[in-house]
């Protein structure tokens, strides 16, 4: 980076002096100084004061406990304004560093307590701005720079998409989003943090550019894992389960605890500041979405594509529910273990299998079979031998006696046992493992169901009748070596399916449920992305989506749940007949009661019956599939749907690609007949500092807020404890705090939270979470509202802008340089969004506002305006007003409150009504100001001023300095010239003179050479002021290391494969970096040759 280092100012500070007496003390010390002197209860007295007041100004004599008081207050004030003052005397003494002052500066800062701010700002009114001399103005505070602005925004609807006259979207088209909605069931994470910051960027970015916009908010009632934390809850509390309270009851207390929440969540929106329309706020228990579930269920169960069926289910026996197959974390273990499991308090033995007998009946013959689970034993109906094991032919067509209960147990043959693994012979419990219930289908064995609904043993189970599962695993070991059945336990590699939302163990158990099938609706979701209608970005999703499609299975969608969609669908009990309900032929589904009656008297002419609704409810993910259209308020024609579905795009976790995204693809197509959007596009997962998933048992889990406002240790440790952690899980979380925290989290505010979250954003990887980089990105912040304090400084009071931001053609060749800059980056910025590149349009952006405007073109802008003509002045103006107007722009859907804090302080453009940068144009490319002529000018003064700052510095000359720029071609030699005072003004202090050479004239003897690029370098005169041995060694080194890199730029080059792969544009790049490096080798040569002549002289 070039900067002029004869300034290191803060941007907007005036040169101090590096020598000379102190300055006096500011108005703050005195009236410290003032106040400390007038306060103290010793006896000291203020200048010009009496030693005590008259009878006049008699006071109330003071109690000693008051005049303590007052005498600790006044040493502390007197101690701060003795300290502030030695601090500034420090920093500017004779001899102190720059480095020493600026520290000193910043240490009496910190020291100096600012008041809390108070927003004085009417909620819903335009901020009141005050001046940046006010103290809480000076240096960028994330607490005063974010307040008042969201509630001015929303009241003003600039978040609302706007139509024509005609009701028709603009001409620029539309770009519409219905938010991922998070669970209404607490606080929300980094995850939703990453989401709002992608998803804002794109919706502001998009409504910059003209095109009528929504972001549609909203909530999902999360049926599984809302019921549950409310049943732990009123457990907590009232030691009360939701059956004592019953359903309406139950329903009612959750509805009250998701308004407490959902505000909740609405507010940390809010604070992260996105640019939702809150008018059309959503929720999946809204009329119009209950409406869209009971529409759908109805349309696809009339179809048949919903049915009815008694199948395997995966069953929670601590939710009382069934869950899908995605609900299930399957953990591997590697042999033996002990995990915990609800409702036990001893840890139950995993990752073992048991081997035991079956005695033949009628034979003394026994035949040995081996399970994981020895309590499924009590459901077993049979055992399958493959049919040309000779060991059991023999056996085929026999039973086997069960010990326990009455039951025989037939020995059948089929080809799906392998008769390698273990015995080779297969104990089969249909009613409870998945490839037992297929092998129990096609041999007519009977389904046993051993298991009530909460984990006990049922009534088929005999003794065992009423003990818990994992108990009656340990009873049935013991009583098979009671009878001399057991054989032996082994380690086993196995996985152990556990409950995402409990942690319980999955049970298989057989249920009559709902069911959906897939494989058409996948079949048409598959065609829509390989025609283009959909694209599905990063490639590895779409992947990923096309893999799991193939190999889709049946959609079990009831739930045994209160809180959610109850299934709209009704049981006709007839009239004096007994009716099996767990098959589909008795059930009709209808929207409403009168609807479903209707039905059943069709189906059932002249019959009398009962109607029985369904007390299940729907899977969350079932109402979730219709979101993006239901939200916009289909079924109905609504205007919403007609003009902004489908939507533009679905940004979210790719953890929930399967779980949602298909889902709302496959149910989009065939409720509406079109995609539900036109684009997907996955984000990496955020995971902790050391690569681990977020857990709140591991104490990982972030909330956003507190890295916005920041949060001591102690209060991460106290939100621990108001979670549902067990003392164990609570020692990890609370160690893990410590480690990672243990200065808590710094206030960093939302700016920088979101341009932290998108700059890690590459479609590739998960994040690893570090607050370090969020909190050096609200460092960038401040350099964002310094710089534009500097700007606003220089602006005069009457400023006025130009009406367009042209060239005047009177332009310096640094602000041409500047513009070209400006206009490069919005052309490559604006293509980064479109092609989803987030991290380059972050690191673009952060280029032009850090290293072009900020290090380079405003600090190199202080001479003209300190020192140049009216006519260069007001020209270095317009453009620095210009360059400060695109940038802030820019950069305003990454970062929305500083922007507008910022923006809403410059003048604006004759004729420019733009009430809020959020309705401000984004920039786009403006040929006029591209100009890579004076870009490659300008980057040669840059980096000529940077090589004689350089060699200044390496050999340590402060005065005197001679140097030479030698030009290799005309045009180089030119600019040289051209530019030398703007070269020499770059160049910093201790500069004696500076000649431009010619590529024909004799390189200057006596000097250090610094390597600019192949057209030219840069020479320090040294002789007689060095060590010419020393340098010579330096030289050979940095010969060295140039010829090191010669030799890998032209093994790239002259590869086969890489002139056969990589672009000419690329290849062209490539070969600019051997021609530089090669002419760093002659520079270091020459030098060489030099000084080992000047050895000789």
């Amino acid at each position: 980076m070039a900067t002029n280092s004869a300034s290191s100012n803060p941007i907007g500070d005036k040169t101090g002096p590096i020598s000379g007496k102190p300055p006096s003390a500011s108005a703050e010390t005195k009236a410290a100084i003032s106040n400390s002197s007038n306060a103290d209860p010793t006896g000291q007295s203020q200048g010009g004061q009496d030693g005590g007041p008259g009878p006049e100004g008699a006071e109330k004599v003071k109690t000693e406990k008051e005049l303590e008081k007052d005498r600790k207050k006044a040493e502390k004030a007197k101690k701060f304004a003795e300290k502030k003052i030695k601090t500034l005397n420090a920093s500017n003494a004779p001899g102190a560093s720059k480095n020493q002052a600026k520290k000193a500066k910043a240490d009496a800062a910190k020291e100096e307590p600012l008041a809390e701010y108070v927003e004085e700002t009417p909620a819903g009114q335009k901020k009141i701005l005050k001046s940046f001399d006010d103290p809480l103005y000076k240096a960028y505070n994330p607490t005063v720079v974010e307040s008042a602005w969201d509630s001015w925004w929303e009241k003003e609807g600039f978040f609302k998409p706007e139509f024509d006259s005609q009701g028709e979207v603009k001409k620029e088209g539309y770009f519409s989003i219905a938010v991922p909605p998070p669970n209404v069931t607490g606080a929300l994470h980094m995850g939703h943090a990453l989401t709002n910051a992608l998803q804002d960027t794109m919706i502001r970015w998009s409504r910059m550019r003209g095109l009528t916009t929504l972001w549609l908010p909203g909530c999902d009632h999360a049926g599984i894992a809302t019921q549950s934390v409310v049943e732990n809850m009123l457990r907590r509390r009232q030691n009360k389960s939701r059956h004592d309270l019953g359903r309406e009851k139950f329903t009612d207390l959750i509805w009250d605890w998701k308004e407490e929440y959902h505000t909740k969540i609405n507010a940390a929106h809010k604070k992260m500041g996105v640019s939702f329309d809150w008018t059309r706020e959503a929720f999946t228990m809204d009329e119009n979405l209950s409406a869209a579930v009971t529409e759908t269920f109805v349309q696809l169960h009339d179809e048949g594509i919903i049915y009815r069926a008694n199948r395997l289910v995966n069953w929670c026996t601590k939710l009382n529910t069934a869950i899908s197959n995605l609900e299930v974390d399957n953990k591997e273990l590697e042999g033996r273990t002990l995990i915990d499991v609800p409702g036990y308090d001893r840890k139950v033995e995993f990752g073992v299998i048991t081997h035991f007998q079956y005695q033949i009946d009628d034979s003394e013959e026994r035949i040995e079979v081996a399970t994981t689970r020895p309590e499924t034993m009590l459901g077993d109906t049979g055992i399958a031998v493959h049919p040309k094991d000779e060991r059991y032919r023999h056996l085929v067509g026999k039973s086997a006696r069960h010990p326990f209960v009455d039951r025989l147990l037939p020995i059948f043959a089929d080809e799906y046992v392998d008769p390698e693994f273990g015995t080779g012979a297969v104990k089969i419990t249909p009613a409870h493992d998945p490839n037992d219930f297929t092998l129990g289908s096609r041999h007519n064995l009977e389904f046993i169901n051993i298991l009530t609904d909460d984990g006990t043993m049922n009534s088929n189970t005999g003794k065992y009748e009423g003990t818990k599962r994992f108990d009656a695993r340990y009873s049935v070991v013991e009583d098979l070596k009671a009878r001399g059945l057991y054989v032996r336990k082994e380690d086993n590699p196995m996985k152990v399916p556990l409950c995402s939302r409990s942690k319980d163990v999955i049970e298989p158990v057989m249920k009559p449920q709902w069911w959906m099938r897939m494989r058409e609706l996948a079949d048409a979701a598959i065609k829509v992305v390989k025609d283009g209608e959909i694209k599905i970005r990063p490639e590895s999703a779409e992947k990923d989506y096309y893999r799991w499609l193939g190999g889709i299975n049946d959609w079990c969608i009831s739930r045994q749940l209160w809180w959610g969609h109850r299934a709209p669908v009704y049981f006709v009990q007839l009239e004096g007949e007994t009716t099996d309900d767990g098959e589909g032929h008795h059930w009709v589904a209808g929207r409403t009661p009168q609807e479903a009656e209707e039905k059943a008297k069709a189906k059932f002419p002249g019959k009398r019956f009962e109607l029985r609704r369904d007390e299940d409810v729907l899977d969350t993910w079932f109402s979730s599939a219709l979101w993006p259209f239901s939200t916009l308020g289909w079924p109905k024609k609504t205007h919403d749907y007609a003009k902004l579905y489908p939507t533009s795009i679905l940004e979210t976790g790719w953890d929930i690609l399967f779980f949602w995204v298909t889902r709302m693809i496959m149910l989009g197509v065939k409720m509406t007949g079109q995609v539900p959007f036109r684009e997907v596009y996955c984000h990496s997962l955020i995971r902790d500092s050391e690569g681990r998933k977020m857990s709140k048992s591991l104490g990982n889990v972030i909330d956003p807020q507190d890295v916005i406002t920041g949060i001591p240790l102690q209060g991460l440790h106290d939100k621990l404890a108001l979670g549902n952690l067990d003392p164990k899980e609570m020692t990890t979380a609370t160690k893990f705090q410590k480690a990672a925290f243990p200065d808590g989290i710094p206030q960093c505010g939302a700016d920088a939270v979101r341009f932290s979250l998108i700059s890690y954003t590459t479609g590739g990887g998960d994040i690893n979470f570090d607050v370090r980089v969020i909190y050096g990105y609200r460092k960038f912040c401040n350099k964002i509202y310094q710089a534009t304090k500097y700007v606003l400084r220089n602006l005069e009071k009457e400023f006025v802008p130009q009406k367009r931001p042209n060239k005047t053609g009177k332009e310096s060749l640094s602000e041409r340089w500047i513009l070209h800059k400006y206009t490069v980056a919005a052309k490559e910025i604006n293509q980064a969004l479109a092609d989803r590149e987030f991290q380059k349009s972050t690191l673009l952006v952060y280029q032009y506002w850090y290293n072009h405007l900020c290090d380079v073109y405003i600090e190199n802008s202080k001479t003209i305006i300190q020192e140049g003509t009216e006519e260069e002045q007001q020209s270095a103006i317009n453009t620095l007003y210009t360059a400060l107007e695109g940038a802030l722009t820019l950069i305003h859907p990454f970062m929305p409150f500083l922007t507008e804090e910022l923006w809403q302080r410059l003048p604006r453009r004759p004729d420019d009504s733009t009430p809020s940068i959020v309705k401000a144009s984004y920039p786009t490319y403006d040929a006029s100001l591209d100009d890579p002529a004076s870009e490659a000018a300008y980057e040669l003064v840059l980096s000529v001023s940077k090589g004689v700052r350089s060699l200044m510095s390496e050999y340590s000359i402060r005065d005197d300095g001679k140097l030479f720029i030698q030009a290799y071609d005309h045009v180089t030699y030119q600019t040289a010239k051209d530019q030398l005072q703007s070269i020499k003004s770059l160049s910093g202090k201790g500069i004696g003179s500076i000649d431009v050479l010619s590529k024909d004239e004799e390189k200057p003897t006596g000097c250090v050479v610094f390597a600019v690029s192949s057209g030219a370098a840069v020479f320090l005169h040294v002789k007689g002021r060095v060590d010419i041995d020393a340098e010579i060694n330096k030289a050979k080194t940095k010969l060295q290391k140039a010829s090191e890199v010669t030799s890998r730029q032209q093994q790239i080059l002259n590869d086969p494969k890489y002139q056969e792969k990589v672009s000419k544009e690329l290849q062209e790049v490539e070969r600019r970096k051997l021609a530089d490096s090669e002419a760093e080798m002659r520079n270091y040569e020459e030098s060489i040759q030099h000084f080992e002549r000047l050895k000789l002289e």
